[in-house]
């Protein structure tokens, strides 16, 4: 596996809510869910993106948009339109006179909104994750607060079948769906990524360092092996003393300090699985005991690996409405502002 492969296996959605939004103008919503992670697309008409305290973005049919939590935003056709409707804490939709406008505005399978209109109707395709695996932290915490990939860039045979699968009933319908957030999801980050003037973080960077690249492949593939720096050196060619030096120049972090929170964020992702033991999780990230394991955790996260897989420290999640998304809070904030990747509008 190499790095940018375990870090973008992070966000695998688990009955993340869909919704396909129809507005006729004028028109705007307030999202205040504190969603950790949403991402939206037009596959009609065009909305204004307004972030509370940042620049308007517009987002045109096709542009996808990766917007990180938890902070409130308003999506509206114009930024001039006063807010219509506020998607709540408690994922309740109610109007600006305080009517809960969230069943009443329902459309049908995963559809809320206006009735639509061919001429004027603004039509918005969003997802949202029930909780991001841990894996996904440190990607999480590196995001911008919206990143936008326009439509020249956008994959159309996906954002097509989303369109088309979103409003379906079928067995197996929530697998199919999740699996096409992810890859919408995914999309966007790595070209986001890959873009030189995105302020991508250092570990990504990195990568493509012939030194540190090496190490941070050794320790992605093999997570549970017991590595020293002077084996990475060795491994990588160099002396311990340089890689150290390098390694923490480019990624932020020793060498073994992201070995840790490499190994931590695998275990919290394992501990999901339900049929996981806490030893058997520990062997498999490289410590010798389910004790060493819980020593780790604890000091890091706050929690027990047992407190963590109750709930303690793993995020709430519940359904949303009207283009929100479950709670679930990351533990670090990325930096706060937009980035607009570069393609032909």
């Amino acid at each position: 596996m190499d790095t940018l492969t375990g870090l973008l296996d992070g966000p695998k959605a688990r009955g993340a809510f869909l919704l396909k939004a129809v507005y006729n103008p004028p028109w705007a919503v307030r999202i205040e869910d504190r969603a950790p992670l949403s991402v939206a697309t037009m596959v009609h008409g065009t909305s204004w993106l307004l972030p509370d305290g940042g620049e308007p973005v517009l987002i045109g049919p096709g542009d996808v948009a990766v917007v990180r939590g938890p902070a409130p935003y308003t999506i509206a056709d114009s930024p001039r339109t006063p807010v219509q409707v506020t998607v709540d804490a408690d994922q309740r939709c109610s109007t600006a006179d305080g009517e809960d406008v969230t069943d009443s505005m329902a459309l049908g399978v995963r559809t809320w909104g206006a009735e639509y209109q061919e001429a004027g109707s603004a039509v918005m395709l969003s997802g949202t994750y029930q909780a991001p695996s841990e894996i996904g932290r440190r990607l999480l915490a590196a995001l911008p607060t919206i990143v936008v990939r326009p439509a020249a860039d956008a994959d159309a045979t996906l954002i097509g079948l989303l369109a088309s699968e979103i409003s379906r009933d079928e067995p197996g319908q929530e697998l199919v769906l999740d699996r096409l957030l992810d890859l919408l999801l995914i999309g966007v980050l790595r070209t986001w990524l890959a873009d030189p003037g995105s302020g991508a973080p250092g570990w990504y960077r990195a990568q493509g360092d012939p030194v540190v690249g090496r190490a941070l492949r050794l320790l992605h593939e093999n997570a549970a092996h017991g590595w020293t720096v002077a084996e990475l050196a060795h491994k990588a060619g160099v002396s311990r003393a340089s890689l150290a030096r390098r390694f923490t120049e480019l990624v932020g972090e020793p060498p073994m300090a992201y070995l840790t929170g490499w190994r931590l964020a695998l275990a919290a992702d394992l501990l999901r699985e339900p049929d996981a033991t806490v030893a058997t999780v520990a062997r498999r990230v490289g410590y010798g005991s389910a004790f060493a394991l819980s020593t780790a955790f604890k000091r890091v996260r706050g929690v027990s690996p047992q407190e963590f897989r109750t709930g303690a420290g793993a995020g709430a999640g519940a359904r949303a409405g009207a283009g929100a998304a479950p709670t679930a809070r990351p533990e670090a904030a990325g930096p706060s502002r937009t980035v607009v990747l570069p393609g032909d509008r």
